[in-house]
């Protein structure tokens, strides 16, 4: 951050006297100027010893400005514009301007009537921080640390001066981004404008119910809390209502109407609706505190990249006990999706609470579906039919899950509404088009950006016809995406696959009563049948469970039980592979569960070779190769992968990062286009990178378990998005696990 020289905040209230109070603190300015209308002001602001000179008269101070000053407007909204002119006849133009009014469009406005043009170093701004108290007694130095400041620089604007207000921001601990004007209006018209006009009408409303004259009595401490913001300056309101009337007046109206048709279910007795409504509101707001806590008002608002998650493991070690890992994410997401198309209730048991199955369910919700939890892994859906999605009011967002865009865009390919599918910096690099492509053959009409990367943009009412698809790669999640294509589709589709891919796309049609066909590996499905709801009881992920049955594999002293886990005869490659290098694994107690066959998996040690990993199998294990080649790091002999071409385009190239990290601890590794081969031997401690790839990450931790020296994995957030209790579990095992923050 760059040291400022001088700084004149105009308007020494509570925004502009902290912004004072708070550079004086960091010592970061040769000299601070205050301007205010009143003397007594002016006295007072100096006696506190936040600024170094005091004035009401800004010409007065003007011709000490020059190159690289601030002046920093701190006025009502609607009086932003008469210091603008001040400024322009009196302050050189080599001064950078900047301000704090809760409205950039009026701003903007105002500058450009007054210039004619828009100056380069005018700079709008908005600090999102404030008290109930106010003026230049209620001056903090620390109103700042921890809280947002919202710049929206225009074309126009210099970059040196958009550069010298954020430091002067960060001079006083906030968190500066940066909008565009117009979303800025319209996100602050919904988040603090609308709020604040909610809590005026209400007050008043009640304030003159002459029927009840104990209402402010007897009122709970939410009714205070929620309209403390009554309490806010009405002059200042006023002005900002009226600055930004468009934006205000568009956000109430979706308010009222909205409001009507919960009056309405209310009025119909409607439980279902009721709990929609406010179950969308709890975990919208549930959201938003997380949004708080990590992220910023809106994806443009972002900082490109999260803290730095680092998993920090011993060396040695065994792991020993009996565990359940968190529910398959695969047959959760499908839970959602066609317990939402089903006509009926759906009841869930184990539902993952990760990350990506949580995407799945909150684009449900987007799209009006009434979903009740999770709660300790219940789920209850209330379907609305294969016709029932309602368009959802914005783009529907993803995080970091391929799984959920995949399959959602066959689905949507069928509505009679047009959708957008985003995602993560990391979604937003993975390719979509072996989805899109044979979807616009069915007729949809789907925009992709450059090559084929998301977002994905479906155009709806598109009429689709029937397909047969001949896979040129084996893909469960391109199948899943075309069958569910196939429900709304003209006539019946079929996909052939070249090797057989997890099926539960197909078992769980069934279970919703719907009609598949296999012939050999030909799928098929045909239009016109419907879902019927039903309960589902979902069995641990085997993906999951992969990376401690490996951990028992590879590590002497190992004894470990992997409870209720699918062994669906799709998903069984890393027990077939493990057990061709040796690996002593026993399937006990087998059952079905709602269609799927489940197992209790134990693994003991015993020594692993080297294999030539079968190609049949590898579609039966895609996902589980990173934790199997650490297995084979720890093998004796050479293993060889071919075939697994899809692991270069996962959340990372999985290939390519696993021979990096592999390579990094001591282990000889060649990579090839379709697969990779790994020399066993001694692996030393390092530094690894997992790419923000959760699969990387819990593998390089496991890899720990035989390693000489500590094994530090950096970039392991996105272990959240599919295993939310790893480090949990690890540590309960025995695997000596340390995660920190940088």
């Amino acid at each position: 951050m760059t040291e400022l020289n001088k700084v004149v905040i105009v308007g020494l209230g509570l925004i502009g006297g902290s912004l004072a109070a708070g550079l004086r603190a960091a010592g970061v300015c040769k000299k601070i100027i205050g301007v205010a209308r009143r003397e007594e002001t002016c006295s007072q602001a100096m006696s506190m010893g936040i600024v170094d000179q005091a004035t009401t008269d800004l010409a007065s101070i003007a011709g000490e400005l020059g190159k690289g000053d601030i002046i920093f407007i701190s006025v009502p909204t609607l009086t932003v514009g008469g210091i603008v002119r001040a400024i322009k006849n009196s302050v050189n133009g080599d001064v950078i301007v900047t301000d704090g009014a809760s409205v950039k469009g009026s701003v903007r406005k105002d500058v450009k009537d007054i210039y004619g043009y828009f100056p380069p170093n005018f700079v709008l701004g908005h600090p999102i921080a404030g008290s109930e108290q106010s003026g230049v007694e209620a001056s903090n130095p620390d109103l700042y640390i921890g809280h947002r400041v919202i710049l929206t620089p225009v074309e126009e604007n210099a970059p040196a001066a958009v550069a010298a207000v954020r430091s002067m921001w960060e001079w006083v601990g906030a968190e500066v981004l940066e909008m565009d004007v117009d979303d800025h209006d319209n996100v602050l018209a919904a988040t603090s404008h609308l709020p604040h006009v909610i809590a005026f009408s209400l007050v008043d409303t009640l304030a003159h119910d002459s029927q009840n004259e104990n209402i402010f009595r007897y009122a709970a401490g939410g009714f205070r809390d929620f309209t403390r913001i009554a309490s806010s300056d009405a002059i200042m309101w006023r002005d900002i209502m009226l600055a930004n009337k468009d934006s205000v007046i568009d956000a109430i109206d979706l308010f009222a109407s909205n409001l009507s048709r919960l009056r309405a279910f209310i009025d119909q007795e409607n439980a279902t609706e009721i709990t929609g409504v406010f179950t969308r509101a709890k975990f919208a707001r549930d959201r938003f505190t997380k949004m708080l806590e990590h992220r910023a008002y809106s994806k443009s608002m972002q900082n490109s990249e999260e803290k730095n998650v680092v998993y920090t493991v011993a060396p040695g070690g065994s792991v020993k006990g009996k565990i359940r890992v968190p529910g398959d994410k695969s047959i959760s997401h499908r839970s959602i999706m066609l317990g939402s198309l089903a006509e009926g209730v759906t009841h869930i048991e184990g539902f993952l609470e990760g990350e990506d199955a949580l995407a799945t369910l909150q684009a449900f919700r987007d799209m009006g579906v009434v979903i009740e939890g999770p709660n300790k892994g219940k789920v209850t859906v209330h379907g609305v039919g294969l016709n029932g999605l309602q368009a959802p009011t914005g783009p529907l967002y993803v995080g970091n899950s391929g799984t959920s865009m995949r399959l959602l865009s066959g689905i949507l390919a069928g509505q009679t509404f047009s959708s957008e599918l985003t995602g993560d910096i990391s979604l937003s690099k993975r390719p979509m088009n072996r989805v899109a492509n044979p979807l616009r053959e069915m007729g949809a009409v789907i925009d992709t950006a450059e090559e084929g990367r998301p977002p994905m943009k479906i155009h709806g009412a598109s009429k689709l016809k029937a397909i047969e698809y001949d896979m040129p790669m084996a893909s469960a999640q391109v199948k899943s995406c075309l069958l569910l294509a196939g429900l709304y589709a003209d006539g019946a589709s079929s996909v052939t696959e070249p090797a057989p891919t997890r099926d539960h796309t197909e078992r769980m049609l069934r279970g919703f009563g719907y009609s598949v066909q296999r012939e050999g590996n030909k799928v098929t499905v045909a239009s016109g049948g419907k879902l019927t709801a039903t309960d589902i009881d979902i069995p641990a992920d085997i993906s999951s469970a992969t990376f401690f049955m490996v951990a028992a594999a590879i590590c002497p002293g190992s004894d470990i039980t992997l409870t209720h886990v699918g062994v669906n005869p799709t998903r069984i490659g890393v027990i077939n592979i493990l057990t061709l290098m040796g690996a002593n694994v026993e399937l006990e107690n087998k059952r079905e569960v709602g269609g799927e066959p489940v197992a209790d998996i134990r693994v003991q040690y015993a020594p692993l070779k080297g294999i030539q990993i079968p190609e049949e199998q590898v579609p039966l294990a895609i996902d589980e190769f990173p934790a199997i080649l650490i297995a084979a790091a720890c093998a004796d002999g050479k293993t060889v992968l071919t075939g697994a071409e899809e692991l270069r385009v996962k959340e990372t190239d999985r290939i390519q990062a696993m021979a990096d990290g592999l390579t990094s601890l001591g282990i000889d590794c060649e990579t090839k286009p379709d697969g990779i081969v790994v020399n066993g031997g001694k692996m030393t401690g390092g530094s690894v990178e997992s790419f923000h790839d959760h699969r990387i990450a819990m593998s390089f931790t496991i890899a720990a378990l035989r390693a000489s020296g500590e094994i530090r994995v950096n970039n392991c957030a996105n272990v959240a998005t599919s295993f939310p209790n790893f480090v949990e579990l690890a540590k309960k095992v025995g695997i000596s696990l340390e995660v920190n923050c940088s």
